[in-house]
C-alpha cells in the first residue's frame, strides 16, 4: 500500500489551533459568514424569507443564491427539572424569530484541539440551509439532516456551512444540536428510576429524535419533503445514525442514512454498565444517597463541575432503555432495524489522528525513530511480528509510530477498514438485500485534521504521513470547515461527492449523470474509492485486501 506524500505547504497552523479533536469526530471551525435579513436580490431570490413553522414564524438571512436560518429551536430548553430528561415540547412564539444568528452550542469544555466552550444548557437549536428560489428545479427538495460528530462531547450544527450540497445538490439541509457529555448520555440508577422507560443516558440519541419530528412537521415550509428525509453524519455523528438505524422510537422519521467514519457493527455499554459509570460522577459533583435526592442534586449541581466529572474517555449511547433496547449490531444483524438505503464508508488512514494522541508525549520520540521499528512490532506481535512487517514495510511509512497508525486504522476500532466491512456485510443481508454502498477517501493530498509536523508536534518530516486522515472528506462536503482550501484536482472531487450524496438523498441511489458507477454493495471489491484523478480516481476498490483483514482475522 504505498502512500504518496502531502503537499505540506498547503497546510496552515489554523487547522492545528482551531480544529477540534473528533474522538470519534468533531470539527470546530468558524461559523458561516450570514448576510443582513433581505439581502440579496435579483430574480432567483423569490423564497421568502419569513417563513411559518408550526411554532411560529422565522425570518432568516440570504447570504448568496442560498437562504439561511439559524439558531431555530426545536424543543424546550433543557434546563432545570428537564436536565437529564427526554426532550420536551418548544413553546410556540407569536412574534416573528430572529433566526439570523445561531444558537448557543451544548455544554462542553475548551482544550486545545477545541476552542469552544459553553455552559449553556439552552442549546437544542438547528440551522436550516436551502436554495434561494429559482436555483430549486423540484417542488419538493429531498431534505438532509446533519448530525455532528465530536466524541459526543463537542460540536454543533451551525458550524457546517451547508451550501454547497444545498446548491449544487439541490436539496435541504438541516445541521442540528443535541446534548453533548454528561448532559447527553449520563445513566444512573435513580435517574433511570425518574426518567422511565426511555432510560438515562438516551437524552442525546432523543434530542436527535425531536430534531427529526421538527423536520416531519416543518420542511414543506422551506420547500423540503418530510416524506424523503435523509440523515447523515460523521464519526460520533455516523454513530448516531448507526444508532437511529436501530432505534425503534426513531421508526419512520428518515427514509435513508448516510454513516461516515463509524462502523455500525460498534457495540456501547449496556445500560447496567453506563449505570456503573455514572455513579462515579454523581459521586464527584457531591450527589450521594439514593432516590429522588440525588435526582434533584444532579439537577443542581453546576455546569462546570459535571463536565469536569464526565470520563476523558466521554460516553456515548447506552444499550437498554426503550428508544435503543439492543445493540445496533445486533439489531442489524438479525434483520430488526429501520431498514433504509445505507451509505457506509471510512477513510483509508483514519487513525492517523488517534494513534499519536493516545500515546504518553515520552513515548514519541522511541516510536518515531526508524531504528526501533523492529522492537516495537516484536513487543506488540511477538512470534508473528516478522508476519506483520511483511505487510507494513517501514519504507512505505517512515516510523513505527506511522505503521501503528496504519495498523489501527487497518483494524481495532470504530474506525478501522475492516470493521467497517464487517459493518457492509451486516447491511447487506440475504435473502432480503437492502440497498447498501459502501466507500472509502482516498485522497492523500487532504488537509488533515490535525498536521502533525506543525507545533505543538513537530514531528520531523517524513516520519509521519497523516494521509487520508479522520475527518479529511469534510471539507469536501462542507467548504471551509478546516485547512487551506481544495485544490483544483480536488474540486473535481469534492463535486462528485455531492452528487453521489445528493443523489443518494434524492432516490436511494448516488448514481445519476456525470458521476462514475457505483455499484451495490456484494463484496468488499464493490467499495467505491474516492480518490483525485491522477491518483486513481474514482472507482472500485478492494479494501479488505488493502487492510489486511484476511491476515488480521488470524489474530
Amino acid at each position: 500500500m504505498s502512500l504518496s506524500l502531502p503537499r505540506r505547504a498547503r497546510r496552515s497552523l489554523l487547522a492545528v489551533l482551531t480544529g477540534v479533536a473528533l474522538t470519534a469526530g468533531a470539527v470546530a471551525t468558524a461559523s458561516p459568514a450570514g448576510a443582513q435579513p433581505g439581502s440579496g436580490g435579483g430574480p432567483r431570490d423569490r423564497a421568502p424569507l419569513v417563513v411559518e413553522t408550526a411554532e411560529g414564524a422565522v425570518e432568516g438571512t440570504r447570504p448568496g443564491d442560498y437562504r439561511l436560518f439559524q439558531g431555530i429551536p426545536f424543543a424546550a430548553p433543557p434546563v432545570g427539572d428537564l436536565r437529564f430528561r427526554p426532550p420536551q415540547p418548544v413553546q410556540p412564539w407569536d412574534t416573528t424569530l430572529d433566526a439570523t444568528q445561531p444558537g448557543s452550542a451544548c455544554p462542553q469544555t475548551a482544550s486545545a484541539t477545541n476552542p469552544t466552550s459553553s455552559t449553556e444548557e439552552d442549546c437544542l437549536y438547528l440551522n436550516v440551509t436551502t436554495p434561494a428560489g429559482l436555483d430549486a428545479r423540484r417542488d419538493r427538495l429531498p431534505v438532509m439532516v446533519w448530525i455532528h460528530g465530536g466524541s459526543w462531547r463537542t460540536g454543533s450544527g451551525d458550524r457546517y456551512d451547508a451550501s454547497k450540497l444545498a446548491l449544487e445538490g439541490d436539496v435541504v439541509v438541516v445541521t442540528v444540536n443535541y446534548r453533548l457529555g454528561p448532559f447527553g448520555f449520563l445513566a444512573q440508577d435513580d435517574l433511570s428510576a425518574a426518567v422511565g422507560d426511555a432510560g438515562s443516558g438516551s437524552a442525546g440519541l432523543l434530542d436527535q429524535q425531536a430534531a427529526l419530528r421538527w423536520v416531519e412537521r416543518n420542511a414543506a415550509a422551506f420547500g423540503g419533503d418530510p416524506r424523503n428525509v435523509t440523515i447523515f453524519g460523521e464519526s460520533a455523528g455516523a454513530s448516531s445514525v448507526c444508532a437511529q438505524l436501530a432505534s425503534p422510537t426513531a421508526r419512520g422519521l428518515f427514509d435513508k442514512a448516510i454513516a461516515q467514519s463509524y462502523s455500525c457493527t460498534t457495540r456501547y455499554a449496556t445500560l447496567d454498565e453506563a449505570e456503573t459509570v455514572g455513579e462515579g460522577v454523581a459521586a464527584a459533583v457531591g450527589c450521594t444517597g439514593e432516590g429522588a435526592a440525588v435526582v434533584a442534586c444532579l439537577q443542581r449541581a453546576p455546569v462546570a463541575d459535571l463536565l469536569r466529572a464526565w470520563p476523558s474517555g466521554g460516553g456515548s449511547f447506552v444499550v437498554g432503555g426503550s428508544s435503543l433496547p439492543v445493540q445496533p449490531a445486533d439489531a442489524i444483524t438479525s434483520g430488526n432495524w429501520n431498514r433504509v438505503p445505507v451509505i457506509h464508508g471510512n477513510l483509508q488512514d483514519e487513525n492517523t489522528l488517534f494513534t499519536p494522541l493516545g500515546i504518553p508525549s515520552a513515548q514519541l520520540p522511541t516510536l518515531l525513530d526508524p531504528a526501533n521499528y523492529d522492537a516495537v512490532l516484536a513487543q506488540r506481535y511477538g512470534a508473528r511480528a516478522a508476519e506483520v512487517a511483511a505487510r507494513y514495510p517501514l519504507a512505505e511509512y517512515g516510523s513505527p509510530l506511522r505503521v501503528l497508525a496504519a495498523i489501527a486504522s487497518d483494524t481495532g476500532s470504530a474506525l478501522s477498514t475492516c470493521e467497517h466491512v464487517d459493518a457492509y456485510e451486516a447491511l447487506d443481508q440475504r435473502p432480503r438485500r437492502d440497498r447498501v454502498y459502501a466507500y472509502q477517501f482516498r485522497d492523500q493530498t487532504a488537509d488533515p485534521l490535525l498536521d502533525f509536523s506543525r507545533p505543538p508536534f513537530s514531528f520531523p518530516a517524513g516520519l509521519y504521513d497523516e494521509g487520508a486522515q479522520h475527518a479529511g472528506e469534510l471539507p469536501f462536503l462542507f467548504p471551509g470547515l478546516f485547512g487551506d482550501g481544495l485544490s483544483a484536482e480536488q474540486q473535481e472531487l469534492a463535486t462528485t461527492m455531492v452528487r453521489y450524496w445528493t443523489n443518494f438523498a434524492a432516490t436511494g441511489n448516488p448514481n445519476g449523470h456525470g458521476v462514475p458507477a457505483w455499484h451495490r454493495y456484494s463484496d468488499p471489491g464493490d467499495v467505491q474509492g474516492l480518490d483525485l484523478a491522477s491518483a486513481g480516481g474514482v472507482g472500485p476498490v478492494d479494501v479488505a485486501a488493502d487492510a489486511n483483514c484476511a491476515f488480521w482475522d488470524t489474530f
